[in-house]
């Protein structure tokens, strides 16, 4: 996802202010966001997945499912563009620009070929091809070297903001849906999500050592992206998805009705504790403080994924 700045500068991030200015120690934690350290297990690959054995009934005349997974398909499949700016964003940093191009280009990419095969499993007709070809074309034109962080600190805890959307959204398709197929392989994206979210603060904490910036700025990185999540590449795939699905019905929902009944399955089961403790995790706040900023941060990360 891009981030491109708000035309009102920080807008709600300024309920931040205190975390910016009282917050004096580090947070350090023994979790499984801690570093990335704690591997949720070893990777899988396609031929992992029985597309065969998909309970199609299940989920065959659910658009808000369709729409879920395939515009989750569509970005997914995209990731080399993003990769692509990192790597250049990056070209002077060899372990960074390894892992990129040697982990998460390809990890994403999988994720965006399993996703679109089990939309073409269930929703034959659907016109996958197209509909990506659609989205890339939109896509390409907001997925530029520009739109990075002004910093490489910065871009880096923008990513974890990204990952932190990722991760959650699959654990939430996780749990909203039950056809065991598309469970398991949420469940395996989430996973992979994690530990995405896990080096990229790895690398962030490294620059924080190499090339510090206050925390305000980090904040203001991490409001931008936060603000950028559902406003960018989520909602072209989501647009793209449901002009090739329901284009040609004869009375087709509007998108405003499509997007509502998505979000508002995915809304049942958000893990928003998980969300806000992500989103807090680059301040490296210590943890009284950061327990007294957990309600107020937890209403705006709902308000931004969910409404």
């Amino acid at each position: 996802m891009i981030a491109k700045p708000s035309a009102d500068g920080i807008g709600p991030a300024a309920c931040f202010v205190g975390i910016w200015l009282t917050a004096k120690s580090r947070r350090k934690s023994e979790n499984t966001l801690d570093h990335g350290r704690r591997a949720v297990g070893s990777h899988w690959c396609l031929q992992d997945l029985n597309f065969a054995s998909i309970d199609i009934a299940r989920t065959r005349e659910r658009d808000d499912i369709f729409a879920l997974v395939c515009s989750a398909s569509l970005i997914e499949s995209g990731s080399d563009l993003y990769t692509h700016n990192l790597v250049r964003y990056f070209a002077k940093d060899a372990e960074v620009c390894d892992w990129l191009q040697d982990h998460w280009e390809p990890e994403e990419l999988q994720h965006g070929q399993a996703l679109k095969a089990y939309v073409q499993h269930v929703w034959p007709e659907f016109d996958w091809n197209s509909a990506y070809a659609d989205f890339l074309k939109q896509y390409s034109k907001l997925c530029t070297a520009e739109n990075l962080e002004p910093t490489r600190g910065q871009e880096l805890a923008a990513r974890c903001v990204v990952e932190m959307g990722t991760t959650t959204y699959y654990q939430a398709l996780n749990s909203v849906c039950d056809e065991p197929v598309l469970r398991g392989l949420a469940w395996r994206i989430r996973n992979d999500e994690l530990q995405h979210y896990g080096r990229f603060y790895r690398y962030f904490l490294k620059y924080q050592s190499q090339e510090p910036v206050s925390r305000s700025l980090v904040v203001a990185a991490l409001w931008r992206r936060l603000a950028e999540l559902r406003q960018s590449d989520t909602e072209i795939a989501l647009r793209c998805a449901a002009d090739w699905r329901f284009g040609e019905r004869k009375a087709p929902p509007s998108f405003d009705a499509i997007r509502k009944q998505a979000f508002g399955l995915v809304r049942v089961q958000y893990p928003i504790k998980l969300a806000m403790r992500m989103t807090l995790k680059p301040l490296q706040l210590n943890p009284r403080f950061q327990r007294w900023t957990e309600r107020p941060i937890a209403a705006i990360v709902s308000r931004i994924m969910l409404s």
